[in-house]
């Protein structure tokens, strides 16, 4: 029989999670146990599921492991990333908490219904990103969607903040349907890992609309590492600055490039949604 598994449900800005605590008790899920929770129609439904563990490492709170709804582990999540700062603060009592995850080590900040997270340093190299094959410049690489003398999409620029994304420049973000081309652009060969897909309508030097079809996720209401690499990327193209409010589907995230380092931060609000059991009909033994 399998014992009774407790969820958290949280969100970023509508970018939602299914959040399990492993830090009593292993949690061991199959690829097909996570897509069964992730599903909307069918399961509890969510962007991302969560499991926190325990981590040795000193100066760090929890360990947080990130599976997309069809089930793939990734490495970075920053609207999770958040949600699981305030939780734990709100345990510890601690106003600063230190989140590993297979990205790195992320120092977050939390204030009320904000947090701030310290999303790291910015990975502009081809094969950092990684793509599979050389490109000098990615600010702008040669990919492009549509007639080859009138792409609907072209030029994006790529970068990776603990996951590789690609960012589309628009003129009018409501002009494309990225459920239709984010599938084939998310698979495109020359992105071996997959991508992230953002298209990106820049309104002033402090403003940038954006939506995003997530790998591994589809469209999703907001997505923190694409905010972060939009911000970073149209700093580098010289069409906004370095501090600069992305404004998505699901409400408006803060992002700083810092000058000094380079590292990244993003600031954004939290919510805890819900709580209940994962149903016994979405796991097997591997839950027990």
């Amino acid at each position: 029989m399998t014992a009774p598994l407790p969820y958290l449900k949280m969100n970023g800005l509508g970018n939602d999670f299914v959040v399990l605590d492993a830090r009593d008790k292993k949690i061991a899920l199959s690829r097909q146990e996570v897509i069964g929770i992730s599903d909307r129609a069918k399961g509890i439904g969510c962007d991302q599921l969560i499991i926190i563990e325990n981590d040795g490492t000193q100066g760090v709170d929890v360990f947080m492991r990130i599976y997309n709804a069809e089930g793939g582990e990734v490495d970075a999540c920053g609207n999770a990333t958040r949600c699981i700062a305030a939780l734990v603060g709100g345990e510890t009592g601690k106003d600063a908490v230190t989140i590993r995850t297979n990205a790195g080590i992320i120092a977050t900040r939390i204030d009320g219904d904000l947090v701030t997270a310290d999303m790291g340093v910015p990975r502009f190299a081809w094969d950092q990103i990684p793509l599979a094959e050389p490109f000098a410049d990615t600010t702008g690489i040669e990919l492009q969607v549509g007639p080859i003398d009138a792409p609907v999409l072209h030029t994006p620029s790529v970068v990776n903040v603990g996951n590789p994304h690609a960012i589309f420049w628009v003129d009018d973000l409501e002009a494309h349907d990225l459920a239709k081309f984010g599938p084939m652009l998310e698979n495109h060969p020359l992105f071996p890992e997959r991508a992230n897909i953002t298209i990106a309508q820049v309104l002033s030097d402090e403003s940038i609309r954006v939506k995003v079809w997530e790998r591994g996720a589809g469209l999703t209401l907001a997505c923190g590492t694409a905010a972060c690499a939009t911000a970073v990327a149209a700093a580098r193209k010289g069409l906004t600055g370095r501090k600069v409010t992305i404004e998505l589907p699901g409400g408006p995230l803060d992002i700083e490039w810092r000058a000094s380092d380079d590292r990244i931060l993003m600031t954004g609000p939290w919510a805890l949604d819900g709580e209940g059991v994962v149903p016994a009909a979405l796991l097997g033994e591997n839950a027990a």
